[in-house]
């Protein structure tokens, strides 16, 4: 009975990711909104700072469950719709806010990571297999996390603290602003994150991998 009930299992994850693979191109943009609506709900599960602009936030979390999740190309879609209809005036940044002016602003170059990190996640998750085996799984969301995300929000941290703020910050500044005090809590996402990805994904092909046998 253990037995059948694992097999079931595996069917199911495989049927289900090889089902979103082959839907239309309708229906992954439609999976790609649904994506972009939840980080946008989770965006605003905030905790602030009081030394800092930058809130400890659930959105890096969805980012990277969008790669896993959607995959190829429609994760980083999924971020980018995110970005671009923020961007046009729907509030579902930080704090049920819009405009260009939040992209702009301490924040933006987070959500621009988050473009690039799903990106990255939803390529390896949908081409090597042995990426969905946990420890090469949490090691792609770490990097993805700590360095694609990290990257352009510090940067534009820097820009804003600098050009637009009018303050004289240095890189120590910038990164006790916007690196250090959420290392901890990211490690944590990126470990409940890899921990989903190992549960949900098949471990065998479903979408032509470099590495399938």
């Amino acid at each position: 009975m253990a037995v059948n009930a694992i097999d079931r299992i595996r069917m199911a994850r495989y049927s289900a990711f090889q089902w979103r693979c082959e839907l239309s191109l309708v229906k992954k943009l439609g999976l790609a909104v649904a994506m972009a609506c939840v980080t946008g709900l989770i965006a605003q599960v905030r905790i602030a700072l009081p030394w800092t602009p930058v809130p400890i936030t659930g959105q890096t979390f969805a980012a990277l469950l969008a790669g896993v999740l959607l995959g190829q190309w429609w994760g980083g879609i999924s971020m980018a719709i995110y970005a671009g209809l923020g961007i046009a005036g729907i509030p579902w940044f930080i704090g049920w806010t819009g405009g260009v002016a939040h992209l702009a602003g301490p924040t933006g170059g987070y959500i621009i990571g988050f473009i690039f990190a799903a990106l990255f996640v939803g390529h390896c998750t949908d081409k090597y297999v042995k990426a969905r085996k946990f420890p090469r799984m949490l090691g792609l969301i770490l990097f993805a996390n700590l360095v694609l995300i990290y990257v352009p929000g510090l940067l534009q941290l820097y820009l804003w603290s600098n050009l637009i703020n009018g303050s004289t910050t240095g890189i120590y500044q910038v990164l006790t602003m916007g690196f250090f005090p959420f290392i901890i809590g990211d490690v944590i996402k990126s470990v409940a994150v890899a921990v989903t990805a190992w549960a949900v994904t098949p471990k065998q092909a479903y979408n032509r991998e470099s590495d399938r046998e």
